[in-house]
């Protein structure tokens, strides 16, 4: 019997994982696994307990250049040997045979994710502050990555990274936009005349948040940093900017259902940020720049994501869609902290 699942041939799969040489026991099931409405992900079980994930892009049209699994294999293959921990991939297919769409397999890494209010309001005020201190430390991980070492030099252009991102996002708002917003053209311009010049060239994550990491479940330690598809290379603090644009504070409306920072025993913005700051000696006041970007990116984003949802609701996904309410609270949260900083 052959298992139907959306977005998978699990027999064409099967035969891929015997093309890779992993051997398994009886049948592979298939299970969506996370709340993500982007690349899809699914938990591979064998008869014998074994486990592997399996991810793919979401279903319905793609923005060119979107959901690239293969890019994003490529990436967490080369950080294998370094200190930021991420999966080991086992294999990549392109082939029409297997799937009309890339396939990436990788190692599951038993641990927990925090992607529900649930799972984070079941956790002592002590383990979500253990989680949280180690996110900040994760990012200055991948940030002291060397690129020429792991051949990642050339994963993506050397030019101002701020103008590139700018670039590319207030263009993906003009190709997913569901309505006009002129708060956020005013951002952009406020944005584009603010932009910091570089100094530094990183691997940046792009979408680094609670949601996108594993913990242990013995010490809240990240052991698995996850979803490197919005990779590439660029200024670090705007790693940082995107994760404080995913931590509202109690209060704040920019989390939709999904707040966790808000709980008891997480640290605050300035708390959160100055452990980065101790860690990797990188300037405070640039950090209020890419602060602003990264509320204005993750608007953005969501604007796509409710977009994308309308056009294919087959892209719906647990954690809810996002709305025009939310939206325009995290622009409104920019225009604050761009307000504070005199951008």
């Amino acid at each position: 019997m052959v298992q139907d699942i959306v977005g998978i041939d699990s027999a064409a799969v099967t035969r891929w994982f015997d093309a890779l040489g992993i051997a398994v026991a009886g049948r592979l099931t298939f299970d969506r696994i996370g709340l993500g409405q982007s690349n899809l992900t699914y938990l591979v079980q064998d008869e014998d307990g074994r486990r592997w994930v399996l991810r793919r892009p979401p279903l319905g049209h793609l923005l060119a250049s979107a959901h690239d699994v293969a890019r994003e294999a490529r990436i967490m293959s080369a950080l294998g040997g370094t200190d930021v921990p991420v999966p080991r991939i086992f294999g990549v297919t392109q082939d029409h045979m297997i799937s009309d769409v890339p396939l990436v397999l990788m190692e599951f890494i038993d641990g927990q994710v925090v992607d529900t209010m649930e799972i984070a309001e079941s956790l002592s005020p002590q383990r979500r502050r253990e989680m949280a201190v180690s996110l900040p430390r994760t990012l200055a991980k991948i940030h002291a990555v060397d690129l020429e070492e792991v051949g990642l030099s050339d994963l993506a252009g050397h030019k101002p990274y701020a103008a590139r991102q700018l670039k590319r996002w207030s263009g993906q708002w003009e190709q997913s936009k569901t309505r006009e917003l002129p708060e956020l053209d005013d951002l952009t311009r406020r944005l584009v005349a603010a932009a910091p010049e570089q100094t530094e060239l990183s691997l940046v994550h792009g979408d680094f948040h609670l949601r996108n990491v594993i913990v242990s479940r013995d010490n809240g330690e990240v052991v698995g940093a996850l979803d490197w598809e919005l990779s590439t290379l660029g200024d670090p603090l705007a790693d940082m900017g995107s994760m404080l644009a995913y931590w509202p504070e109690k209060g704040e409306d920019t989390g939709g259902e999904f707040a966790p920072s808000t709980l008891d025993g997480f640290p605050n913005r300035s708390e959160i940020s100055q452990i980065y700051l101790d860690e990797t000696g990188r300037d405070s006041q640039a950090l209020k720049f890419w602060h602003t970007l990264g509320l204005w990116k993750v608007a953005i984003i969501a604007e796509g994501v409710m977009r994308r949802a309308m056009d294919t609701p087959a892209n719906k996904a647990a954690a809810g869609t996002p709305t025009v309410p939310r939206i325009d609270a995290l622009v409104h949260k920019a225009c604050e902290i761009a307000d504070a900083a005199g951008i």
